[in-house]
C-alpha cells in the first residue's frame, strides 16, 4: 500500500532523533507541513508526516469506512520501519490514539500526544456533537459516514479551530479535511482504546484550553494515567498546529526533547 510521507529535512548533519508526526481524523499529512515540518527541520530535527491510510495522497481501501485503528498502527509501523533510526512519535487527536496503541507493541525514544483522544474514549465528544447537532449526528450514524459532522466550513471551524480564523485560511483547510472511517470511530469510542500499563515510553501530553472536541478535563484525565502532569495551551482550539500560537507548542515539544537529551 503507499503511504504518502512529506518530509522536511535539516540543511547541516544534525545527531537529533528524527519525528513522525501522526495526523488526526478528517485530517491527512499537510496538517503538519503548514507549520511543523519546516520549523522542526529548521531546528535539527528530520521531520516526517505520513497520511494513513485512505487519507491525504495515500491509497484509499474500499470500504475505507470498515479501515480500523490498528490499521493506522500497522500504517506507523510500516513508516518506522523505513526510517534509518527509530523516530519520536507526535500524535495529534485520532493520532494520539494511534501512537498510544503503536506503543503497546512498539517503543519510541519519547512521544508526545498533543490534544489526543483520551484514554477512556471519545464516547463525551460523541455526546456532545449529538447534543449540539442531532440530525448531523443522526445523518453520520445512518450512512456509516463521519464527514457531516464537519461537513460545512462552519462545522469545521467548531471543532478545530478558534472563532477569530481569518476565512481564507478556514475555507483552505476545509477543503483539505475528507472523511474519516467509521469503524475507527467506534474503536476510538469502545473498541480500542489505549492500555496505559503496557506504555513504557515517555510521554509529553498538551492540550488546549478552548478545545471543543477534546476538553480540558479529559486530557488531564489522560495524563493522569500515566502519571503525568498535563500542560494546557491558553486561548487554543483543537488544532494547535495550525492554531495561532503553534509555535509556542513547537517551542515547548523542543525544549522538552532538549530537556531529555533527544
Amino acid at each position: 500500500m503507499k503511504l504518502e510521507i512529506i518530509t522536511h529535512k535539516p540543511k547541516e548533519v544534525s545527531n537529533k532523533k528524527p519525528i513522525l508526526f501522526v495526523h488526526g481524523a478528517w485530517h491527512g499529512a499537510w496538517c503538519w507541513e503548514e507549520y511543523f515540518l519546516p520549523y522542526f527541520a529548521k531546528r535539527g530535527y528530520a521531520s516526517h508526516a505520513l497520511s494513513l491510510r485512505g487519507h491525504g495522497n495515500s491509497d484509499r481501501p474500499q470500504p475505507f469506512r470498515l479501515m480500523r485503528i490498528a490499521d493506522y498502527v500497522v500504517d506507523v509501523a510500516e513508516v518506522v520501519g523505513r526510517l534509518p533510526e527509530e523516530p519520536v512519535l507526535v500524535g495529534h487527536s485520532m493520532g494520539g490514539l494511534v501512537v498510544q496503541k503503536y506503543l503497546e507493541k512498539y517503543t519510541a525514544p519519547a512521544a508526545v500526544l498533543l490534544a489526543s483522544a483520551p484514554v477512556k474514549g471519545v464516547l463525551r465528544t460523541a455526546l456532545r456533537i449529538a447534543l449540539r447537532h442531532p440530525l448531523i449526528f443522526l445523518k453520520a450514524n445512518l450512512i456509516w459516514s463521519l464527514y457531516p459532522i464537519i461537513g460545512k466550513p462552519a462545522l469545521t471551524q467548531e471543532a478545530f479551530f478558534s472563532p477569530d480564523i481569518q476565512p481564507d485560511m478556514l475555507n483552505r483547510y476545509f477543503n483539505l479535511m475528507q472523511d474519516e472511517s467509521y469503524l475507527a470511530f467506534l474503536d476510538m469510542m469502545i473498541f480500542q482504546l489505549p492500555n496505559p500499563e503496557k506504555i513504557s515510553t515517555d510521554l509529553l501530553i498538551l492540550g488546549a484550553e478552548n478545545d471543543t472536541v477534546f476538553h480540558v478535563d479529559e486530557i488531564e484525565a489522560t495524563a493522569m494515567a500515566y502519571g503525568k502532569k498535563p500542560e494546557i495551551f491558553k486561548g487554543m482550539a483543537h488544532d494547535m498546529m495550525l492554531e495561532d500560537g503553534w509555535q509556542t507548542v513547537a517551542d515547548r515539544m523542543i525544549e522538552w526533547l532538549n530537556e531529555k537529551g533527544i
